[in-house]
């Protein structure tokens, strides 16, 4: 082998690591699915931005519905890796059909459920009882079948006794954001919602009541058990807890965790 031969070698040997670099830094970036409440889609949206400032490469999936729409889309073998429910049932099911793991189960916020009425009408029920008067004749409230906001309200309702007595005025909704988006197009006179819900509406609905609920309302996070990404989720939810999400959350209405 000649001299020349050998140095052109030995360079083409140094040059093909570095030419392999950015395909091995494109094989090292993630995909994370979340797999989060309606609720959060704001929230998670800012959220999701920030963390993957922080991890170069690595993308973010947002997937939102309901809670319990959810949790059936990962029983039945759809890709997620995090998993941040409306309501702790929702997670404790998730638990115990072994979904989650349990290790990694935290709560990150809280929120309050409030009665929301259009803009520019003429009735506010000063209570939930005014809510059988004639002039309410649709009141949007997400379906409690699977719905966790729609199962605080049937809980408030069914405390004061007018679960029965509003039936024939309900209008079940798939999540609590096609709740809101009922009360704003005014196709609903009335709507169970979350605040932070509301607040995203803030030019179309507002609220009338805070409505007392038994169960403190909190989201819990916890990652997926068929996670294919086990390391970066962790960092996901850990993440969630940071005092910059945190603020995030803040922002949009949430409050720390109960």
């Amino acid at each position: 082998m000649s001299a020349r031969y050998s140095h052109v070698l030995s360079r083409c040997s140094l040059l093909l690591p570095l030419a392999l670099l950015p395909l091995a830094s494109a094989f090292a970036a993630e995909e994370l699915t979340v797999s989060a409440a309606a609720s959060l889609s704001n929230a998670f949206g800012d959220i999701a931005k920030m963390f993957e400032a922080k991890h170069p490469g690595d993308k973010v999936i947002l997937n939102f519905a309901a809670s319990d729409v959810l949790l059936k889309q990962i029983e039945q073998g759809a890709p997620a890796d995090v998993f941040a429910s409306a309501d702790e049932i929702t997670m404790d099911r998730a638990g115990s059909a072994q979904r989650i793991d349990g290790s990694t189960r935290t709560d990150f916020a809280g929120n309050t459920l409030v009665l929301i009425v259009p803009n520019g009408t003429t009735q506010t029920p000063p209570n939930l009882s005014a809510l059988q008067a004639e002039s309410f004749k649709h009141i949007a409230i997400g379906n409690p079948a699977s719905v966790p906001a729609g199962r605080y309200a049937q809980a408030a309702l069914t405390e004061q006794n007018l679960w029965q007595p509003l039936q024939v005025k309900l209008v079940l909704a798939q999540n609590v954001r096609q709740a809101l988006d009922y009360v704003a197009r005014n196709e609903a006179d009335a709507g169970f919602v979350y605040a932070t819900d509301a607040a995203t509406q803030a030019e179309k609905v507002h609220v009338a009541l805070t409505v007392p609920t038994k169960t403190a309302i909190s989201y819990p996070v916890a990652m997926v058990s068929a996670s294919a990404h086990a390391a970066l989720a962790r960092e996901f939810i850990a993440a969630l807890k940071s005092a910059e999400a945190q603020a995030i959350l803040k922002r949009y209405g949430f409050s720390l965790p109960n």
